[in-house]
Parts: C-alpha cells; structure tokens; sequence
C-alpha cells in the first residue's frame, strides 16, 4: 500500500472519529434514577399474571433498552428498589435531593426515574413541589414485568428518555410518560389496575405525545411547579410532618375522626363525598380539630371535579382549606411540604389555587 492511500485511509478514519465523537457530544445527559417497581419486575410465565417487582437492577433495566445509546449518554443510578407500594417520604427526599444536585453541578440535561406505578402519580406530584430546576423530570413504568408478552416497560423507558432529552420539555413541570402519552404531575392519576392504558389526566388531558422517541407536545402545566414553588426544600430537609387521610362514606363513626385527630398531627385531609363534604358529626369534630390548630382540607373521594369553598360547608367560619381540583393523596403531599415551612391557612389556600 503506497504511502498517499495510507495517507487518505487515516484521514477518513479520522474524520470518521470526529464525527461520532461529535454525534455523540450531541446526545443529552440522562441520568437514570431506579426505585423498583414492575418495570424492574420478573414473572416465571410470559403468559400468567403473577411476578414479583423491584428484582432487577438498574443495570438490567437499562440494558434490556440497548437502543438508548442511540438517544442520550445514559448514566444508571439506583435510589431504592422496592414495590411502589412501600414508597415512603424518605425515598422522596432523596430522590429530591439527588436530582436537584445533579443539575446543580451541572451532571445532567434530565431525569427520569423508574418507578412502579402504584404510587407513582405521588412522587411525581412531590417532585413536581420540590425540584428547583426547569430541566425535564419525567417518570416513567410498566403495567406488565418484563418476562410477559407484550411487556411495555422497555418502550415505555425509551420514551421517557426522549422526552428527558427534549428540549420542549424543559419548563413544563414534572412529567410523566406512560403508554405514548406525556401527562403533567399535577392532574395525572392512575385510572385502571391492569390496562397498559392505565395512567391519565381526566380534567386537562395529555400534555402531548411520544412515538418511538418522538416528542410532540399539544400544550403546557397553567399552574406553578418546580422552580416557581415556595415549598421547595433544602438539600437536608428532615421528616415531613404526618398527615393522614380520612375517606369519608355514609355512616362514618365521627368518634374515629377523633382518635385520629387527638394522634399528634398537625393536619388532615378529609376525602368528603360530594363537594368534599362531612357528615354533620364529623364536620363538629373536624371543626374542634381546626379550633385547636390542625390545619384541616377537605378534598373528595369524587374523581372528577373541584372541591369548593363555602358551598354547603361554611369553610371560613370553621378555617378549613379546600383542595381545589386535586386528589386527596396528592392534597395531603402539599399539605406536608407547606406545614414544613409553616405556612399560615391563609397562604396554604393560596398554594392550593396555584400549584
């Protein structure tokens, strides 16, 4: 081989080089935050309902989607591995914590957590509280482990990566991205217990959608989230305050109500029927619980709909606070972060509004 080929060969080869180190430099950071759940979960039969979740680590999550390198430069980390249902504030605060570093130093252009989906609206809506960063967050699952047919955690994964990577996605909130659909922390829910189909925001709908990576979004949150919040907690917060939730239903024992509320708390939230409404005994024991200092909302068991103030309930002679449109599990998580900053009733209902 004459010396003017050599020549030439090395200088393709190197532009070659150049190029995919380009490509790659290109690519989004993604930093990959594994708590459990299905979608990390494993069953002996394709075809049977029984598996057990959180048994696969991080690393086989993301190696199960090998066509991520093709998207973003993936970094795995794993914050706990558990069932969703063993979610606790614990796992929140580190997961805060940990994702408002990565951007703080800079280590990431987004997140997204793996997560099973029992619970996942709820740390979703925690996080959409508490990140102070426009970057994406985006939580993603799977209704089915990975040994089933027809699984849809891998898809699922590839997805939420992309839209972690979007730059469409920054300032939008926490989302997130289930069955092709981007939904908003705020207003998502979990609606079916079995169905792929199983996540959506009945009130607002989809933020938009994602088809084999491709990010497309219709709308945007209209409520404040993540860097405009005042609940946003230092990077060591502490325990959250308990807040427990009550669901009302007809004949409620009003002397229940009142074991709870002489437990030590410093609120509750009441899932009323209705408009968010109590029993005439259990609006006198609510009413003594508020007299006292707990700060009381009332939210409802109805899925669809607003919990309104002064309506059949005088909710400014007993200074109760309602929940606007959200869920009770997702009112008692603002209530927490807005008792750990002792935040009069006044501007707790203003939070209640706007977020």
């Amino acid at each position: 081989m004459n010396k003017s080929l050599l020549t030439r060969c090395f200088f393709v080869l190197y532009l070659l080089t150049i190029t995919c180190l380009a490509t790659a430099a290109e690519l989004p950071e993604i930093s990959i935050l594994a708590t459990g759940g299905t979608i990390a979960g494993s069953g002996a039969s394709a075809t049977g309902s029984a598996y057990k979740a959180a048994v696969n680590p991080v690393d086989k999550v993301i190696s199960a989607v090998p066509q991520l390198e093709q998207i973003a430069r993936i970094r795995g980390e794993q914050i706990c591995n558990i069932s969703s249902q063993d979610m606790k504030p614990e796992y929140w605060l580190k997961l805060a914590a940990r994702i408002n570093q990565l951007f703080r130093l800079n280590l990431a252009d987004g997140v997204v957590i793996t997560h099973g989906t029992d619970t996942l609206e709820e740390t979703a809506w925690f996080l959409n509280l508490t990140i102070a960063y426009d970057k994406p967050v985006v939580l993603t699952g799977s209704m089915r482990p990975g040994s089933a047919l027809s699984a849809d955690g891998a898809m699922n994964l590839y997805n939420a990566v992309a839209v972690a990577g979007a730059r469409e996605a920054r300032n939008k909130g926490v989302l997130v991205v289930m069955n092709d659909r981007i939904y908003s922390a705020r207003g998502v829910r979990k609606c079916d217990t079995i169905n792929p189909a199983a996540f959506d925001d009945r009130e607002n709908g989809a933020l938009g959608r994602v088809n084999y990576g491709k990010v497309s979004f219709n709308t945007r949150p209209d409520k404040k989230h993540t860097y405009q919040s005042l609940v946003k907690l230092p990077l060591f917060a502490g325990k959250l305050p308990e807040v427990p939730i009550i669901y009302g239903y007809a004949g409620i024992d009003p002397q229940m109500v009142e074991t709870i509320c002489q437990s030590n708390i410093r609120g509750i939230v009441y899932a009323g029927v209705g408009n968010g409404n109590p029993s005439e005994e259990v609006l006198n024991v609510l009413a003594k619980a508020s007299a006292v200092g707990i700060t009381v909302v009332r939210a409802t068991r109805v899925p669809d709909g607003p919990v309104t103030l002064d309506a059949e309930v005088d909710d400014a002679k007993y200074g109760f606070i309602v929940s606007d449109s959200l869920t009770p599990q997702k009112a008692r998580i603002l209530l927490m972060l807005a008792l750990h900053k002792d935040l009069d009733r006044s501007e707790i209902q203003r939070l209640y509004f706007e977020y």
